[in-house]
């Protein structure tokens, strides 16, 4: 049995599918994890999200995900919590007679996920931890909001997330201010200011700010975390941390990594 965590698919499923050859997936014996981003920016997310419904459908536990700040987008969009922006693909997607049906699995993923390894736990994660997170607390944080998008309380929660409107809880805020950090973190000072607008290569990044990863003393360390989300950084890794998000919408390669032994799997983009 491996366990394989998948970087940004956004919706490129002929590059995913070749990737599982590549990995030699077999659902009856293999985990797979999205690392987040399944959706959106490329042409096919609604094959990506019928794929994964239907594997975890047909063998329980096998494909899963957590979630990623495009995925959480496309929540709001089915929810009618906000109109399309200039670069979504999600009209296919969205316009499907089972749109609901995948939408439900997708919000039913978490946001944060403790893989058991022969080498020790790892946490999944689509974008980073703010340097004063220790990974237990963040975890809980992870939680709360989890279960917020499982009851009545996920369209103010997604909304707020999103911009849409400002929730009158603020336990809600909390929670989308978590989410927000979680799925879109990159670049942060040493006091955990952040700039979510930012997007190129870490050795640009504004002055003042660095990679959340490494930050001086952060409170995550030790801990191994796996994440995607910065796709002009590309895969890198450092002492406890692993970064798979290898730009595959953009036309580079789709990347898997193996928790077990953190073994690296790449196809390209293009076949």
């Amino acid at each position: 049995m491996a366990t394989w965590t998948i970087g940004d698919v956004q919706g490129c499923v002929a590059p995913l599918k070749r990737l599982l050859l590549a990995i030699g997936f077999e659902p009856t014996r293999d985990r797979a994890i999205l690392c987040g981003d399944l959706v959106n920016r490329g042409a096919e997310s609604l094959a990506v999200l019928r794929w994964a419904v239907a594997a975890d459908r047909e063998q329980p536990g096998s494909v899963s995900a957590v979630l990623g700040n495009h995925d959480l987008h496309f929540l709001a969009r089915a929810h009618g919590l906000l109109g399309a922006k200039r670069r979504d693909t999600l009209d296919e997607l969205l316009a499907a007679k089972d749109c609901d049906q995948l939408a439900q699995w997708l919000q039913r993923q978490p946001l944060m996920r403790r893989v058991r390894t022969p080498a020790g736990p790892v946490v999944l994660l689509h974008a980073g931890l703010l340097p004063h997170w220790t990974v237990p607390a963040a975890e809980l944080q992870a939680r709360a909001a989890e279960k917020m998008l499982s009851n009545g309380q996920h369209l103010d929660l997604l909304a707020a997330v999103v911009g849409a409107r400002v929730p009158l809880d603020p336990a809600v805020q909390t929670a989308a201010d978590f989410v927000t950090m979680a799925t879109r973190l990159r670049v942060c000072t040493p006091t955990g200011l952040v700039d979510l607008h930012f997007s190129g290569p870490p050795e640009l990044a504004p002055a003042g700010y660095m990679p959340w990863f490494e930050v001086p003393e952060r409170k995550s360390a030790g801990t191994r975390l796996v994440f995607g989300h910065w796709a002009a950084m590309g895969v890198r890794k450092g002492d406890d941390w692993y970064a798979i998000d290898s730009g595959c919408v953009w036309g580079n390669a789709l990347t898997a990594l193996r928790l077990d032994d953190l073994h690296l799997t790449q196809v390209c983009a293009k076949s």
